[in-house]
């Protein structure tokens, strides 16, 4: 009894030593085809995603121009409507010296929007020089020295000198030396959305939602599309001494502006559009400034954070 049981350990050891023996095999002949003493899975994730970085890189270089003229329309279109709809709104609703205070700031904001979005994309960003006394590392795409804090766009396909992105919007990249004036640029159109939504407000307002009047209430039944919208007057009858339903009245037009429909939409396009890029343009702008703030850029951001868990793990600080 005893040797039947030392045989069986004995085949089961040996079952073991020879599927071990398999598996180290077959980890040989895929190291031997596969090894990469640089393999990782960040190199992994960069390979298998290159084809998608390269369709984005192709697609925007040739979006560039037509971002650009986007940019250009748009705001060209806000001053438009700013001048011929809500300009005259203000010069006969306020006094004559708040309009033209108004006037005043609006015109110094849009110099200050027009200025620093002109310099921004027409300033080169800076590349480094081609010879350099000490290199401290050389581009692996362009074959070019490499400073520090210097990277590779892919879209302008050379070397950035600090560089924080590559904005489609500008059709540049932002780097060393036009990176004041993107920042100002996004401060001063900010400031210009918040200028137009707050000046047109009440007059979007009223052809949104329709008019008031007390002291009965007249709510809209605006219809987006037209410029000219009925309205139903509500009254609530009393009964009893208790309030119960509502008499509906048709009280005629809310909109008759000699213009047409056009200077309704004209309304709602100025302030939703100016509403909705003065939200996204704070939030940009207060991340562009924490950067600052910090001496990062965007880049850096995530290469300082990877940096500072790496240490951290080895028990150092950054």
């Amino acid at each position: 009894m005893p040797r039947i049981r030392w045989r069986a350990r004995r085949i089961a050891s040996q079952i073991k030593h020879c599927v071990s023996m398999r598996v180290s095999y077959y980890k040989l002949v895929y190291s031997t085809f596969c090894y990469n003493s640089f393999m990782s899975w960040n190199l992994v994730v960069d390979t298998l995603t290159e084809p998608m970085f390269w369709l984005v890189d192709r697609v925007a270089k040739y979006l560039g121009p037509i971002m650009v003229v986007l940019v250009v329309m748009l705001i060209t279109s806000v001053v438009v409507i700013f001048y011929t709809c809500l300009l005259p709104h203000l010069y006969n609703n306020r006094s004559l010296l708040t309009t033209v205070t108004m006037v005043i700031a609006g015109h110094w904001l849009l110099v200050n929007i027009v200025f620093h979005y002109f310099m921004a994309a027409f300033t080169d960003p800076g590349m480094p020089l081609q010879e350099i006394p000490e290199v401290v590392s050389i581009c692996k795409k362009c074959i070019a020295p490499k400073p520090p804090r210097t990277h590779h766009c892919s879209i302008c396909d050379r070397c950035i000198l600090k560089m924080d992105h590559h904005c489609p919007w500008l059709n540049n990249c932002v780097g060393h030396f036009n990176h004041r004036y993107f920042f100002l640029f996004l401060f001063y159109l900010w400031m210009g959305t918040i200028y137009v939504s707050t000046n047109g407000y009440q007059l979007f307002k009223e052809h949104f939602y329709g008019m008031k009047n007390s002291p009965t209430y007249v709510f809209a039944t605006t219809q987006f599309f037209y410029g000219y919208a009925p309205a139903t007057k509500h009254r609530r009858l009393q009964v009893n001494g208790t309030y119960g339903r509502y008499e509906s009245e048709t009280i005629g037009q809310v909109y008759d502006h000699p213009e047409g429909s056009w200077y309704h939409h004209a309304v709602l396009y100025e302030f939703l559009i100016c509403a909705a890029v003065a939200f996204a343009l704070g939030a940009l702008m207060l991340w562009h400034g924490r950067l600052v703030t910090r001496g990062e850029t965007s880049i850096e951001i995530h290469i300082n954070k990877k940096e500072r868990k790496r240490l951290k793990k080895e028990g150092s600080s950054l």
